[in-house]
């Protein structure tokens, strides 16, 4: 490989915390609390190799249904990883920002997310977007409904709606869109992530478990990515020769 490509936008499904406390004899909220390491070195990472965004699922809308017990203790670590990081995100130029439907959570949590964001607001060697109580179909409804009301006001009709509009109605509208997702753990599903937004993103899944998922890990992904060629609908021969 002569010369590396890194994506502009990365989104990670982080999987296998739960499998991972369990090989180690240990209750799953363990391994929750070890794959905070795993965060904090994917945005070192990102941050060294001029990444713009990085997304990472922390809660999707169907993890309500897990054990309340381990519900309850994943909201007490988002709350407490709030607290710690925040200072250090900041410290590194990287601005925070959670996407979802965050109606569910304890207004006191909602307080420190909004708190978190403004804090870091300004920041611009990374978008640290966490997704939480986040499903790409609530996304999809959510950016529809949005559109919709716009055009309610503006006097349109439903045949004036266009992909800019729609877009523009997501989260992370202003952010380039991901190309590289990557699921940790195994799996090789994206259980309602970022429907939308990985329309043409290179997916990578791994075995490695979460917790496990260092910067080696990263460039791995990384190195497989340079590995793609990435055709939007083209030719490979038209893309060799650089046709737009």
């Amino acid at each position: 490989m002569s010369e590396k490509h890194f994506p502009k936008h990365v989104a990670i499904i982080m999987d296998g915390n739960g499998r991972w406390a369990k090989q180690k004899g240990k209750l799953r909220t363990f391994g929750h609390r070890a794959g905070v390491h795993s965060v904090r070195s994917s945005v070192s990472y990102c941050r060294k190799n001029g990444i713009e965004a990085l997304t990472l699922f922390a809660f999707s809308s169907e993890n309500w249904l897990r054990p309340a017990e381990e519900v309850k203790a994943l909201m007490e670590l988002f709350a407490l990883v709030l607290g710690s990081e925040v200072k250090k995100l900041h410290k590194n130029d990287v601005q925070l920002r959670v996407i979802g439907d965050l109606s569910r959570f304890d207004p006191k949590l909602v307080e420190k997310i909004r708190k978190a964001e403004a804090h870091t607001k300004d920041n611009q060697s990374l978008v640290l977007n966490i997704a939480a109580n986040y499903g790409g179909k609530w996304d999809i409804v959510n950016a529809a409904k949005n559109a919709m009301r716009t055009l309610v006001e503006e006097g349109k009709s439903a045949d004036d709606l266009d992909e800019a509009l729609f877009c523009s109605n997501l989260t992370m509208a202003d952010l380039p869109e991901v190309d590289l997702l990557i699921r940790t753990g195994g799996e090789s599903r994206i259980s309602n992530f970022l429907l939308w937004h990985t329309a043409y993103a290179e997916f990578y899944f791994t075995q490695t478990l979460w917790p496990d998922f260092n910067e080696d890990a990263f460039e791995q992904a990384i190195v497989d990515f340079n590995k793609r060629q990435r055709r939007f609908g083209m030719t490979g021969e038209q893309v060799e020769e650089g046709v737009t």
